[in-house]
């Protein structure tokens, strides 16, 4: 796996839920997985939103959806609930404001908000919302090089590097629906928003390597995926590519296979229809003897077996 990824996302729903409890249930999960949180719904309907969550060794992911409403993060429940991190937020659909002691921000899709958690703000979202949050606990934050202190929230323009690829990044580990969630590279993350934060242009090595990652993500069924192909795809040259995978710690046709691995693994995992020679298909391995061979090699088991006792437990 790429740096930081550890277990599955986690997701979690107001949705079928009975009515009258769904502000305190989505309330309790927020405590629990991320922030504390006061939430009210708008326009006197039924809150509708969901959550996907990701749990790194230094930052917390989610994703999240929800129907109009507001939240509140008061004094009383920061000491209730205090969260000691920095929270960032990347708003992907639906205009938001932010407010808090010394004014309001208005924020538009692409835009990231970046501001100490435990500081009192009312966020508002009259259209609904679909954002990225990243939750980065103080001691990391200052160990990485972040501004100290966020005495006022910091917004960082839609357009910018560090919003594009970091939108990416987290993004693809935290799919909306059923789709296979990308390993994501914790240090690429953090990389990302401490510069976005610090206004020092990000590493073009970690922005490189992201994109690189990205691209072979989207296009792992592709048995031809080249080197030159993934150069040329992501505008660098290959001599470049292959300088920013060493410069990860790895190699460009490790990490390939590595990914066509954790995917393939992933895919015989749910125990579906598909057989092994159909899982390694998709997977871009022009032979399923070669992947079988591949499989065992890297984790110990038969790929026929994994998928044997996932449908067993379905």
């Amino acid at each position: 796996m790429t740096s930081g990824t550890t277990g599955a996302p986690v997701r979690f729903s107001t949705t079928g839920l009975p009515e009258a409890e769904r502000i305190a249930l989505w309330e309790e999960h927020n405590a629990e997985a991320l922030i504390g949180l006061r939430c009210r719904s708008l326009h006197d309907t039924a809150l509708d939103a969901t959550e996907i969550n990701l749990q790194l060794p230094r930052a917390h992911l989610a994703r999240v959806l929800g129907s109009p409403h507001v939240v509140e993060r008061p004094d009383a429940e920061i000491r209730r609930v205090p969260s000691d991190a920095v929270a960032c937020y990347l708003t992907l659909a639906g205009d938001a404001f932010f407010y808090y002691d010394d004014g309001v921000r208005l924020l538009r899709p692409g835009q990231l908000l970046v501001c100490d958690a435990d500081q009192p703000f009312i966020r508002g979202f009259s259209h609904g919302l679909e954002e990225l949050a990243v939750k980065i606990p103080h001691t990391v934050w200052r160990d990485l090089g972040g501004p100290p202190s966020l005495p006022q929230p910091l917004v960082i323009d839609a357009g910018a590097v560090h919003t594009r690829t970091l939108a990416g990044l987290v993004a693809r580990a935290l799919p909306p629906d059923s789709s296979v969630a990308a390993a994501v590279d914790e240090d690429a993350v953090l990389d990302l928003l401490v510069s976005a934060a610090s206004g020092r242009a990000p590493s073009l090595s970690t922005v490189h390597l992201t994109v690189a990652k990205t691209y072979i993500d989207d296009h792992l069924a592709d048995p031809g995926l080249s080197a030159a192909r993934i150069a040329r795809g992501i505008g660098i040259s290959e001599r470049h590519l292959s300088r920013v995978f060493a410069s990860g710690g790895t190699s460009l046709p490790r990490y390939l296979l590595h990914r066509r691995l954790e995917r393939a693994r992933t895919l015989l995992g749910t125990g579906g229809e598909a057989t092994v020679a159909e899982v390694a298909a998709r997977c871009g391995f022009a032979s399923a003897a070669h992947f079988s061979h591949r499989f065992r090699e890297r984790y110990g088991l038969r790929a026929t077996d994994v998928l044997r006792e996932a449908r067993a437990r379905s």
